[in-house]
Order: C-alpha cells, then sequence, then structure tokens
C-alpha cells in the first residue's frame, strides 16, 4: 500500500500514526557526535540513518582536527552514499558550494544570488529550478565557521507538512500534485538563457524508491504558480505552518557541525 495517496486512507493513518510516535521535538534530539568523520564506524552510520530514518535530516557533530572543510564534506557524502553531486553554475569545480558573503567582493555571478550574500533566505526546498532528472534528493551541508551574527536555520520534513496540509483539506494534497501547479521561468543573466523553465508539482513521489519528495519556494519574484483556488487555499495554509510549525527545527551550525537530509524545506 502507499499511504501518500488519497485513496489509501488505511495505510495513510498506519504510516501518520509511526511517523508522529516519539517525533523528537526540537534540533538537539537530531544531533549525532562522530568521532572522525574521514572513518564513520558502523553504530555512528547506523545512528544517522536511524535519525534522518525518522525525521529526513540529522546533524551531526564532529572535531575538525587537522581536516579541511571540504575534505569532510567528500568523505561523508561518500561514506552516505551522497555521490552523485549536482553541478550548479556557482559550485566550485569539484562541485561543491561554498556558502558565504561574496556579495562584497564582487565574485562574478554569484553575486545575482541569495545564499552569497548576508540577505536572509526564504523557505525552500534544494534544487527546486531543477529538471526532473536533475532533481536534488538529498544534500549535506557543512559549517567551516560560524557567521558572526544571524545564521540560524529553520528546518521542516516534507513529510510532516505533508501530514499538516492532508489533515487540514485532502483536496490540498491532491491539487499540490498536478504537474502544472509551479511554474520557475527561464533563468536568464545579460540576455543569455542560464536555465530554462521548469514546470511541476510540489509534492511527487520518487519512481524508484517510492518516497514522497517536496518541491517549493517561498519566494514571491520569478515564480508563477497556478491560479486555482485550491492550490491558492493550499499554499496559503503551508505559509501559516512555515510561519511556526511545533514539528519546526531551529539550529545554528557550529564550526565541525553539519546537516544531512532528504531534501528538507529549510531557511
Amino acid at each position: 500500500m502507499q499511504p501518500y495517496l488519497l485513496k489509501e486512507k488505511q495505510a495513510y493513518e498506519a504510516w501518520r500514526e509511526q511517523k508522529l510516535n516519539n517525533y523528537p521535538k526540537c534540533a538537539d534530539e537530531l544531533i549525532i557526535e562522530l568521532n572522525n568523520p574521514i572513518n564513520l564506524v558502523g553504530n555512528e552510520i547506523k545512528a544517522l540513518e536511524s535519525t534522518c530514518s525518522k525525521t529526513n535530516m540529522v546533524i551531526y557533530r564532529c572535531n575538525l582536527g587537522e581536516h579541511d572543510g571540504k575534505l569532510i564534506v567528500i568523505s561523508l557524502a561518500d561514506q552516505l552514499g551522497l555521490n552523485q553531486l549536482d553541478a550548479n553554475i556557482c559550485a566550485d569545480e569539484d562541485r561543491i558550494s561554498a556558502i558565504q558573503d561574496t556579495a562584497q567582493n564582487m565574485a562574478g555571478q554569484k553575486i545575482h544570488y541569495i545564499p552569497y550574500t548576508n540577505k536572509p533566505l526564504n523557505w525552500h526546498t534544494d534544487g527546486y529550478y531543477n529538471s526532473d532528472e536533475q532533481r536534488i534528493h538529498a544534500f549535506l551541508m557543512h559549517c567551516v565557521r560560524p557567521a558572526s551574527s544571524g545564521g540560524e536555520n529553520s528546518y521542516l520534513d516534507p513529510e510532516i507538512a505533508y501530514i499538516l496540509l492532508r489533515d487540514e483539506n485532502p483536496d490540498y494534497i491532491s491539487a499540490l500534485m498536478h504537474d502544472d501547479v509551479m511554474m520557475i521561468p527561464a533563468n536568464e543573466i545579460d540576455g543569455k538563457q542560464i536555465r530554462p523553465a521548469q514546470t511541476g508539482p510540489v509534492f511527487f513521489i520518487e519512481t524508484n524508491s517510492q518516497a514522497l519528495c517536496m518541491r517549493y519556494t517561498a519566494r514571491q519574484r520569478n515564480i508563477v504558480w497556478k491560479q486555482d483556488k485550491t492550490v491558492q487555499d493550499a499554499l496559503a495554509f503551508l505559509c501559516e505552518i512555515l510561519q511556526g510549525s511545533p514539528y519546526m527545527f531551529r539550529y545554528s551550525l557550529n564550526a565541525g557541525e553539519g546537516v544531512v537530509c532528504n531534501n528538507v524545506l529549510h531557511n
């Protein structure tokens, strides 16, 4: 039975009960201590996977030692099976993105994008503008040095967002699963198209894993939502959820800490 299909009510109720049972109440409950991120031991991998299977995310804490940040990222990702990296246009040659304020030194095209400034990021999942073939299913975010001020992240498990929306009105889920709900216009810089327009659903079931996935952005500009009352009502309710759900996790990463997740909502 597929609990994410509206017709499978019994399967949904069983999955929902299991999902919400003993769900963590704060980010501190998601932290796993790692002795050596370059060489994880079996119980550490099991703990990371177990926590992530419950909440779709886990926070790790490790001693930086003599290892630089990129070595930790590459090694951790490889050990956890994250070995297909997205070559986004702002990534370095190794396909790893250094998320820092580069606007001060006018670092090329990165200045066009909010993550490379000191401006706040709105709610989103990564790669919501990507094609189906380049969907982002998971990411690892590692902190080399914390922000001098600010820098707190908020996270929400997409499966929790799905439950809250479905419990409020199952029609919200039906509307947000349509293939024409959310359109991101083409990305053009100086008259050159960097990426074509992308249209797709908010919630979808990944073909191979049968996992529930989400693509979403709360940004107001350069996004076109389907002009349908149920869609608009669903988006309004999702905005309410993102303004302060008890299932939301808030955390400021310190040096040597990071997040591994199944592309959860974050800001």
